[in-house]
């Protein structure tokens, strides 16, 4: 928000965005993940698994028509990760550059798990199982049952999404 906007006590739109990010960033941080799914505890792996839930309810919410707020959504997300890069000391004059990288991974993500959703061969356990692979695991090796765990959570989750309406999503209430 601008100097100019609190100036004149304008209100920022994206702030009808702020529940379902919170709790997509809660649902990403679940320990489950973590120590069933082996994702791996550090930072890496909390952003990609935040980006994973992220990408998921914004496909949602690309199906229900919902541009804009798909783009609120996804400026609280890069404001978030900025101010986490700068909590760590990432300075000005780089931080431009981390965020690049961080939305284009985020886009990367995106485009490969609505690939995965919308696989043409019905398969789409096992496409989704290496698209989390490559992006979640990146190429590292992973047991399978905690591959399975996460592949299963995420298209329950997915398939969850699907069911409901954009406007309780957008409210911040995500399906268990």
């Amino acid at each position: 928000m601008s100097l100019f906007d609190r100036l004149f006590n304008r209100t920022d739109p994206r702030t009808c965005m702020a529940p379902l990010y919170h709790a997509v960033v809660a649902r990403g941080r679940a320990i489950h993940w973590y120590v069933e799914g082996a994702v791996p505890d550090t930072l890496d792996g909390r952003f990609d698994m935040i980006a994973a839930i992220l990408s998921l309810v914004l496909i949602r919410l690309e199906k229900a028509d919902k541009r804009q707020e798909s783009v609120w959504l996804t400026e609280l997300f890069i404001d978030d990760m900025e101010g986490q890069l700068r909590q760590m000391g990432v300075g000005d004059v780089v931080i431009g550059k981390h965020v690049g990288r961080m939305m284009s991974a985020l886009g990367g993500r995106l485009s490969a798990y609505r690939e995965a959703l919308a696989h043409p061969s019905g398969d789409v356990c096992g496409a989704l199982a290496g698209a989390l692979a490559r992006n979640l695991y990146r190429g590292e090796p992973v047991a399978p049952e905690a591959l399975q765990d996460v592949e299963t959570r995420l298209y329950a989750f997915a398939t969850a999404l699907k069911e409901t309406p954009a406007e309780r999503l957008i409210e911040g209430h995500l399906p268990a």
